[in-house]
């Protein structure tokens, strides 16, 4: 059981009498990448944000690294990464500024951090860039530097939000290598998307539907049960029989 990193048992998140996400439980294992899913409405940026610790449960339980969201959410914070489709970068700041910035949010010492960004500029090819103010970077090279500024200090999870709004199918592909390439060492991906091609690359796929969960299995196993060719046969099945519409 000591693969499981987040699990959630009934996990319930209401708004007066409005209930955003309704007694959702499932599990994710270390190294997983774990597609979490659903239309707009569907409850999946409220579920998130009970998992990373910013918002507390109205019952039921989450475990996210070995600790309590509820009760634990510091702890929680402290071993996950982040990274939303604004990409979180400040933009009047140089490469190597924001990478050290982040990093010491992290609570990273300041001689790890300068080994750790030489590595990482030279991994990503920036070496050149290093002093290149963010927002002079192309918009792939942001999300490149933002998904690698998240899990920078080795997290055990990282939570992307629609990472890849925006950009092009080739970048796209490219952001994709560097999940899979964090996923081999280890760090759990957990993440949204509204592309159903990209549901395709995901280990697992959970799809919500009107705060409940409604599916979840690998792609493979979800097409066959839903007799779909592709993710977004499964996706349309499902969304139609949402009620809600909107956030």
């Amino acid at each position: 059981m000591n693969d499981i990193v987040i699990q959630t048992e009934q996990l319930t998140k209401r708004f007066g009498a409005f209930t955003a996400v309704d007694h959702i439980s499932f599990e994710v294992r270390k190294g997983e990448i774990f597609g979490f899913l659903g239309a707009n409405g569907a409850g999946k940026t409220t579920a998130m944000r009970m998992l990373c610790g910013l918002s507390k449960p109205t019952s039921g339980k989450g475990m996210v690294a070995g600790f309590d969201v509820a009760l634990q959410s510091e702890q929680v914070k402290k071993n996950i990464g982040y990274m939303s489709q604004k990409f979180s970068l400040y933009e009047d700041l140089k490469v190597w500024e924001n990478i050290r910035l982040f990093a010491g949010i992290y609570g990273m010492k300041d001689k790890e951090i300068a080994y750790k960004t030489e590595l990482l500029l030279e991994r990503l090819e920036f070496s050149e860039e290093r002093n290149t103010l963010v927002r002079r970077l192309p918009l792939g090279w942001k999300q490149k530097l933002a998904f690698s500024v998240s899990i920078f200090h080795e997290p055990k999870i990282v939570f992307l939000d629609e990472p890849t709004g925006g950009v092009d199918p080739a970048t796209r592909r490219q952001f994709w290598a560097l999940i899979y390439q964090a996923a081999d060492r280890g760090i759990t991906i957990f993440v949204t998307t509204h592309y159903m091609d990209e549901a395709e690359y995901c280990n697992r796929v959970s799809i919500m539907v009107d705060g409940r969960i409604d599916a979840l299995d690998t792609p493979y196993n979800l097409k066959k049960q839903f007799g779909a060719d592709h993710m977004d046969g499964v996706f349309q099945q499902l969304a139609r029989k949402a009620v809600r519409k909107a956030d």
